[in-house]
């Protein structure tokens, strides 16, 4: 059975990002991480997991942005997906997520901690449902929006997807 975008929002109860796109969390550990056990970039204790949905409508995007935990993506449903990354040496590499994997596509990617990452829906009218688990679990203090300026600075040979992904 073939479902839409706007079925899945509505069924799995998702609401808008920051970043762009759909999520719900629905998983957090109950289990902490205590400040003086994580690295120094965490600002304080973290729980050990955390588990959202995540889903993109074509023609929307995700924002480039960086989390301080490495971040697992999982495909569920859908078309595939591009994760868009800059790691901190500003090597670029585009990552598809998605159920074609003679296609070159993966069930899963992983994200680094601290690399800069965003999405886009691979084929026009259409979406990808995706699930993302990240440990030591996500805090929004954590979670940082790229200033598009400051990124092409950083990062020129990179401008064109710079600044699709940046407002």
């Amino acid at each position: 059975m073939t479902r839409s975008s706007a079925n899945w929002i509505r069924r799995l109860k998702l609401r808008k990002h920051p970043e762009g796109g759909y999520f719900r969390e629905t998983y957090r550990a109950k289990e902490r991480l205590a400040a003086n056990s994580l690295p120094r970039r965490f600002s304080g204790p973290r729980s050990i997991s955390t588990a959202i949905y995540f889903l993109l409508r074509s023609g929307e995007v995700s924002t480039f942005h960086r989390i301080q935990s490495d971040e697992i993506w999982h495909y569920y449903a859908g078309c595939a997906l591009t994760l868009h990354v800059l790691n901190q040496a500003g090597q670029y590499q585009a990552i598809r997520l998605g159920p074609g994997s003679e296609r070159g596509e993966s069930f899963q990617a992983v994200i680094r901690a601290g690399c800069w990452f965003g999405a886009t829906v691979c084929k026009p009218r259409s979406y990808t449902l995706a699930g993302c688990t990240v440990a030591p679990g996500f805090d929004f203090s954590d979670f940082e929006l790229a200033n598009r300026r400051q990124l092409l600075a950083k990062y020129p040979r990179h401008a064109e997807i710079i600044r699709r992904l940046t407002p």
